[in-house]
């Protein structure tokens, strides 16, 4: 999965929240400046105002605005063409169009040029400050997760990471100093914490960063077919070994191999794997002679090794020969405040993969988000972000786009609220759907967990799914 981009260390970082808001008013009526600015002051915003779009962008060459709202009729350049030059000045500085002329032309043409809302003369109050503090949150976010790229840019070289927590920033550091050495590392954190993301910051610091990374999810094969993957097989080894293949650690020969969900390697496997961490030779299946690799071993897991170990399910020399040094992953519940930046991070991403327009969330979304426990974690709030943007028909991203099990909403019947005639079987069966598909994107699609979280077989959920014509999405890889 593609979870994120991180944190500065917190003296790179600005806040904003030390300083009040600068919003710039650029409309020729004097009876409109002086009520916006009014509102605005009230408000505790510091205002700035400008009749004209010359002194307007003449102000913006001299000063930092949070936001911008700017008149559509104006003397000279009219409200398009400043907005096209802000756009050249201050290409992320959001713009607020506000006029009497509210045409569909107008609209589209303000938002295709970069105004992020377009509120009509006269406007209600309450409806522009929440459009103005969702703009300027919005911004603030999206700066702030640029300032922390660029940081940690210069300092480490962390790709599709994001988080500015405590948690996360002693884990940059860890990955920093660690990352350099030849050591293994253990990564422990619950699904969907971001285990490979990490994997790949080690090998990516490392001097083997020109080299291959190879990673291998132990848990989705039989173990004849994972050895055969790992350690390669000489032809005739078994019925359908045809011609002779390299096996993973041989590809990785000089690289890192990454070993995901390793504690559901079968104990044969782990002896191995322990030998080859040993004496970094093996053998091929039905070889008979040894290969010499150089490999660095990144192993991951989402329990608790030591338990495992205890109750007889994993070696204990290979858990001590893995835990050289360990990164524990905190689950997304644990760093709350990482949440919106994640957010900002995915909408980004799925607006320009959809070629859609740069979608924001309402203020009562990114509550909704910020208060939900998140047991999927980082890949939970990736796929929910996705389906936002998917699914809007606006810029604007609230609450109800978000599923029913985040927000605490009931599942009343939204075919009901449609349909006042619709009978009890369609009722149910709809309620139905709503239940599955949510839980479906709770588990990242996988029916397999699916059915085992609602406790029932999987053939069950299977002729469910059919029966009630859902679309089955592709899961997101770690």
């Amino acid at each position: 999965m593609s979870e994120g981009t991180l944190a500065a260390p917190p003296s790179t970082m600005s806040t904003q929240s030390e300083r009040a808001h600068r919003i710039l008013i650029i409309d020729d009526e004097a009876s409109i400046r002086e009520s916006l600015e009014t509102l605005l002051t009230i408000e505790g915003y510091v205002v700035e105002t400008a009749p004209e779009g010359e002194s307007g962008l003449d102000r913006i060459d001299r000063s930092s605005y949070d936001l911008v709202l700017l008149d559509l009729a104006l003397p000279g350049k009219n409200g398009l063409e400043v907005l096209q030059l802000i756009r050249e000045r201050s290409p992320d500085l959001p713009v607020i169009m506000i006029t009497a002329f509210g045409t569909v032309d107008n609209v589209v043409e303000a938002i295709r040029t970069g105004a992020q809302n377009f509120v009509q003369k006269p406007w209600d109050n309450e409806k522009l400050l929440a459009d103005i503090r969702s703009a300027i949150a919005r911004y603030h976010a999206e700066e702030e997760n640029i300032q922390l790229k660029r940081a940690l840019k210069q300092r480490y070289n962390f790709e599709n990471i994001v988080g500015k927590s405590e948690a996360m920033l002693r884990i940059f550091d860890l990955v920093a100093q660690v990352a350099p050495s030849r050591s293994t590392v253990l990564i422990q954190g619950e699904s969907g914490t971001g285990k490979e993301l990490i994997a790949k910051a080690l090998h990516a610091n490392s001097p083997r960063r020109d080299k291959p990374f190879v990673p291998v999810n132990t848990g989705a094969m039989p173990s004849e077919l994972l050895e055969s993957t790992l350690f390669g097989h000489v032809k005739g080894a078994f019925t359908s070994a045809i011609a002779t293949k390299k096996g993973l650690f041989e590809v990785a020969n000089g690289g890192t191999l990454f070993l995901d969900e390793i504690a559901t390697m079968g104990m044969d496997t782990q002896a191995k794997i322990l030998r080859v961490l040993q004496d970094r030779r093996f053998m091929q299946l039905g070889g008979i002679q040894e290969i010499q690799v150089d490999v660095r071993i990144i192993a991951a897991t989402n329990i608790d090794l030591r338990h495992a170990v205890r109750d007889g399910k994993f070696r204990e020399d290979l858990y001590y020969r893995l835990n050289v040094i360990t990164v524990d992953l905190p689950p997304l519940r644990s760093r709350r405040e990482d949440i919106p930046l994640l957010a900002t991070h995915f909408l980004k991403h799925f607006s320009e993969e959809n070629t859609l327009s740069l979608r924001s969330l309402s203020s009562d979304a990114i509550r909704a988000l910020v208060d939900y426990d998140w047991p999927g974690n980082v890949r939970e709030l990736e796929n929910i972000i996705e389906r936002g943007v998917v699914l809007s028909s606006s810029q604007t991203i609230n609450s109800d786009l978000l599923p029913g099990h985040l927000t605490g909403r009931s599942y009343s019947s939204s075919l009901l609220e449609h349909n006042p005639n619709a009978s009890l079987f369609d009722i149910i069966e709809d309620i139905e759907r709503r239940i599955i598909v949510d839980k479906l994107e709770h588990c990242n699609w996988n029916q397999t967990e699916a059915a085992e979280q609602f406790r029932i077989p999987l053939s069950t959920l299977n002729q469910k799914i059919k029966r009630l014509n859902i679309e089955i999405k592709k899961r997101v890889k770690e």
